[in-house]
């Protein structure tokens, strides 16, 4: 089985989890599945909230109704990808940039149901590099205070987020202390936001793999 079935059986998994009302959507190739999932049952919900320019685009082309956050409230349901997750459900995200607005929906959700293939799942998080998102005049400022932390910041260049600022993608991190790593780097003059979900991790995840799709609670 090919990684993008396995990330397609986690993303039809996770329709299970949807039960009416607006659903707030990531961003990724594994949501992209679970949007053309979600556009089999769109006549059940009342629309989404989307995490990303490129999700929300997507969800217009099937007809799903996309609304402003700031319009809809708090939110039942979340459901994004993730490129590393802890057995606590701790997450590194941000490899598609969208990391700021898909924290903000997960902070706004009563549920975050992750859904991933198998190979994200790792015993200490870091061997993807962790996406920053930086003010633009910030960028070198931020990226020494990195390497003070043994750090090995990389200027994502040409690439610039859904809010006008940059990314710098720190290698060689092991984060065996994700949510006091997560404060820290919160706290950096210029920082916007930093790609550990560690404080507000996922409640739920569900790995694709080869015997179908395999579900963790935060809890378990």
């Amino acid at each position: 089985m090919t990684q993008d079935e396995m990330k397609r059986l986690a993303a039809q998994a996770a329709l299970d989890y949807v039960e009416g009302g607006i659903v707030g959507v990531g961003t990724g190739s594994t949501v992209n599945h679970f949007i053309d999932c979600l556009a089999g049952i769109k006549g059940r919900i009342d629309g989404a909230v989307s995490s990303s320019e490129v999700s929300t685009e997507r969800m217009k082309a099937h007809g799903i109704p996309v609304f402003d956050l700031n319009a809809v409230g708090d939110l039942d349901i979340y459901v994004d990808g993730a490129d590393e997750s802890n057995y606590r459900l701790e997450l590194i995200k941000g490899g598609g940039g969208a990391l700021t607005r898909e924290k903000i929906v997960a902070a706004a959700s009563k549920r975050f149901v992750c859904i991933a293939d198998q190979a994200k799942l790792v015993d200490v998080l870091g061997k993807f590099p962790l996406p920053v998102e930086v003010i633009p005049m910030a960028r070198s400022l931020v990226a020494r205070e990195l390497v003070r932390l043994g750090g090995t910041p990389v200027w994502r260049e040409g690439f610039v987020t859904d809010n006008g600022n940059v990314i710098l993608d720190v290698h060689h991190l092991e984060i065996v202390n994700p949510r006091e790593l997560e404060q820290r780097l919160n706290n950096l003059p210029g920082v916007v936001t930093v790609g550990v979900f560690a404080l507000r991790p996922a409640d739920v995840l569900i790995l694709g793999t080869p015997e179908g799709a395999k579900t963790l609670t935060a809890d378990a």
